[in-house]
């Protein structure tokens, strides 16, 4: 009925044939289309196929009213969308936030807002994240946090509070969360520039000291060594072991690894992690060493094109069910590793240890640190130096050592 187009965003007035009420009534929502996915808007009208296909010609008072009030509705969302396509802010994010700007809208909705748009992208560990953050909100401010509330000192509140139970690393995170909605909300025009609480000078989020450890080639081998009389202790370290061997591979990736993906000798893919963030799809290679090989061939499925190299996944599973399955796995291995740990005098060694460990040992050994960064999945060679740096202290030590050795 209602139309509108703008650089490459739809607005139209839509009946939604999905769902029926029980008067065999369908709900009139706004569409908005963008990027190849709609987004649906309600406004409380529902109508029935034969009433929504007469309206445009039905001029009784009753119908003029509804046309009005679908009008009014889809003006204002239209309104919206023209407003944040000129500033070049358009997302369905910005939307939802400038839309809720009518309606009183608060953190805990864009938090909302943000999940829903996280679990549509099958982005379910963010999308897992965000729920947590908005627990730890509600625990500071209730339920219903307008964006005003979130001030410099509201966010020093909420610190003081979660540092009772969690790391400043943690904590680092759920303000990045909030700050990302925070930015979101003033280049929707839902608060003003003066009203944000973040920056320099504002509220600025600490960075936790990293307690990344890289293991030393001994404890490695030691590793490599190791021998259960268990069989599924060995499977796991030897998982382990294909991560380390694998640029330090994450889980996710492991487990989604196809034999396709391997191609001259190398396994090739693109992380998940960075995939959807990066403009530039960035494959990573691996060469298959021969202790790659004995873990594929030990405990991998049968060499065809369409299997997966490792048997955990099978191809149909929701992204819900894949990050299960992921973190049971994990989660078994951290759990035979740190036995493993114990037994060798080494510590805690977990997944996170494995590509920990394989950055560590290049460098170590003189290795170009932009090689380092490329076979990490980096897309940018900071990110590599900040990550190496963190757990170097060894080397510090072995260093300062070395000012006294005449001694």
């Amino acid at each position: 009925m209602f139309n509108y187009s703008k650089d490459g965003v739809v607005v139209s007035t839509v009946l939604d044939a999905r769902t029926i009420n029980k008067e065999g009534k369908y709900p009139v929502k706004i569409k908005v289309y963008y990027q190849k996915k709609p987004k649906y808007y309600s406004i409380g009208i529902c109508m029935t196929k034969e009433e929504w296909n007469k309206l445009p010609d039905n001029k009784s008072f009753e119908n003029r009213k509804i046309k009005q009030a679908i009008e009014s509705s889809f003006s204002l969302v239209r309104m919206s969308v023209e407003a944040l396509v000129e500033k070049g802010t358009f997302s369905f994010n910005t939307l939802n936030l400038r839309l809720g700007k009518a309606t009183g809208d608060t953190l805990n909705n864009a938090i909302r807002a943000k999940i829903e748009e996280l679990k549509s992208e099958d982005r379910i560990g963010t999308m897992q994240f965000f729920k947590c953050t908005l627990v730890m909100v509600e625990e500071v401010g209730g339920k219903d946090i307008p964006f005003s509330a979130i001030t410099v000192e509201w966010l020093q509140k909420c610190e003081k509070l979660w540092s009772k139970a969690r790391s400043v690393s943690t904590i680092g995170m759920h303000m990045r969360n909030i700050r990302t909605l925070m930015n979101e909300a003033k280049r929707a025009g839902v608060i003003k520039e003066s009203q944000y609480p973040f920056g320099k000078g504002l509220f600025e989020i600490k960075t936790g000291i990293g307690r990344k450890k890289g293991l030393t080639k001994k404890q490695l081998k030691a590793i490599f060594d190791y021998k259960s009389e268990n069989e599924t202790t060995n499977r796991y370290k030897d998982l382990w072991i294909f991560i380390y061997l694998c640029n330090g591979i994450n889980p996710t990736d492991m487990l989604k690894l196809k034999f396709s993906d391997i191609v001259d000798g190398e396994i090739c893919f693109v992380r998940q992690k960075t995939e959807r963030t990066t403009k530039n799809r960035k494959e990573i290679r691996a060469t298959i060493s021969v202790q790659m090989q004995a873990v594929i061939d030990k405990w991998g499925n049968k060499p065809l094109p369409d299997n997966y190299i490792f048997p955990y996944m099978k191809g149909n599973e929701t992204a819900i069910e894949a990050k299960a399955i992921t973190r049971g796995i994990v989660k078994r291995i951290n759990k035979r590793m740190k036995l493993i740990g114990e037994e060798l005098g080494i510590g805690n060694i977990t997944t996170y240890t494995a590509r920990h460990s394989y950055a560590t040992v290049l460098k170590r050994s003189g290795v170009n640190i932009s090689y380092i960064s490329e076979s990490l999945g980096h897309t940018d060679l900071r990110t590599t130096e900040t990550y190496l740096a963190s757990f170097e202290k060894e080397e510090r030590t072995k260093n300062t050592n070395l000012l006294t050795s005449f001694l």
